[in-house]
């Protein structure tokens, strides 16, 4: 998600986000010196070990159960790969197929999306397709936990913490932005566990039923979706909506499971997050018969991550510094200082910093610019 922020996105030091403290050498990593500078074309091979398990799904950071319209994409692949008998070929960012396979499958799935009649049928494809291509093209290559090359694996730095069980967040991540390695919506369950961060990616029913039902058992006062939407009627600041009415204050019945804060994080680009908060709002209408989704808007600093994914405004960040911005700003309302919230905040920084090391030591190696204003000017591998 795009938030929120306020300072210069490239003059910075990575220990300095929000300017809230120095965090010194805590996330401060040596460089990796992997002979593996390029990215080549990966083959995944075999007629007979291309399916995907729910195991295998669920390492990757879900909790639903495999998605019936990705296992069938994987399993057809699979089944043109022997039909063909040409490889499987990935490469370049997202695992997208190349070669002749590549081409063959290009033209099948372009047909196929054409043939069907139903908008949200055609929508829920094209969510199948990229998350059945990304986990197949990611096999091998990226950590299951982190997201990032296995020579890169950051799971060793990052620090488990607990969250306050009062809150619980959504990662709703767009389908283009799944095993992303540059994506920061992954800390969170990382840190807090997936039943503290839940992934739900957009256009999967699984994903999104699992939402909704938790949704509809905790009931719409207690769902907020994280969007600067400051022409709404309801887009509230964290003071203005928990800071003062007693029936909004989420430290008022700590002892009642049900009273759980979920907030809703939109993981994509600014471009594809209006799509996203309009399906949220439709689905709200089709269960509470009002679309007004309550949301938050937060007044954060900026990202380390801006070094390396500049926003196209300085008013919006990454996913996990708005989750930091939301834990900070509920630590400073009274009736909420001891639940050290705080400290959850400070462990996703400090592992939002570990993450932008990773990322800059190997686009270093890889001879990229480590600022988006430099990447046409340097060669690439």
């Amino acid at each position: 998600m795009r938030y929120i922020a306020g300072a210069s996105v490239l003059d910075f030091s990575p220990s300095l986000l929000f300017h809230r403290r120095n965090l010194g050498a805590v996330g401060r990593r040596m460089l990796m010196t992997s002979a593996n500078s390029c990215s080549q074309p990966r083959e995944f091979d075999g007629c007979d070990d291309g399916f995907i398990s729910v195991e295998e799904w669920r390492r990757w950071g879900p909790v639903s159960p495999l998605p019936a319209a990705v296992k069938q994409i994987v399993d057809d692949l699979k089944v043109l790969e022997c039909k063909l008998d040409s490889p499987i070929e990935f490469g370049g960012n997202g695992g997208k197929l190349q070669g002749p396979f590549g081409a063959y499958e290009d033209k099948k799935h372009r047909a196929t999306y054409e043939a069907l009649d139903d908008p949200e049928k055609k929508f829920r494809f094209f969510s199948a397709r990229q998350i059945a291509c990304r986990l197949l093209g990611s096999r091998g290559y990226l950590c299951q936990k982190c997201w990032l090359a296995m020579e890169d694996c950051m799971c060793s730095y990052v620090k488990p913490c607990g969250l306050w069980k009062r809150i619980r967040f959504w990662l709703y991540m767009h389908p283009r932005d799944f095993l992303r390695q540059n994506n920061t919506g992954k800390l969170l369950w990382q840190i807090f566990g997936v039943q503290s961060a839940t992934l739900c990616v957009f256009g999967i029913a699984e994903d999104e039923e699992i939402m909704w039902n938790e949704f509809k058992r905790a009931g719409k006062s207690q769902v907020r979706c994280l969007y600067p939407n400051h022409n709404s009627e309801v887009t509230f600041s964290v003071k203005d909506a928990f800071g003062s009415s007693a029936s909004e204050n989420p430290g008022s019945s700590t002892t009642d499971e049900d009273k759980t804060l979920h907030f809703i994080l939109l993981d994509g680009t600014w471009n594809n997050s209006a799509a996203m908060l309009k399906r949220l709002k439709d689905h709200a209408k089709s269960v509470w018969g009002d679309e007004d989704l309550p949301c938050i808007s937060l007044a954060t600093g900026a990202s380390a991550m801006h070094k390396l994914r500049p926003q196209p405004s300085w008013d919006r960040t990454c996913t996990a510094a708005a989750a930091i911005g939301l834990l900070s700003e509920l630590s400073l309302l009274p009736q909420l200082s001891s639940y050290e919230l705080d400290k959850q905040a400070d462990a996703v920084e400090e592992a939002l910093v570990i993450l932008l090391d990773s990322l800059t030591g190997r686009r270093l190696r890889m001879g990229r610019s480590i600022t988006r204003k430099g990447r046409n000017t340097i060669s690439m591998c």
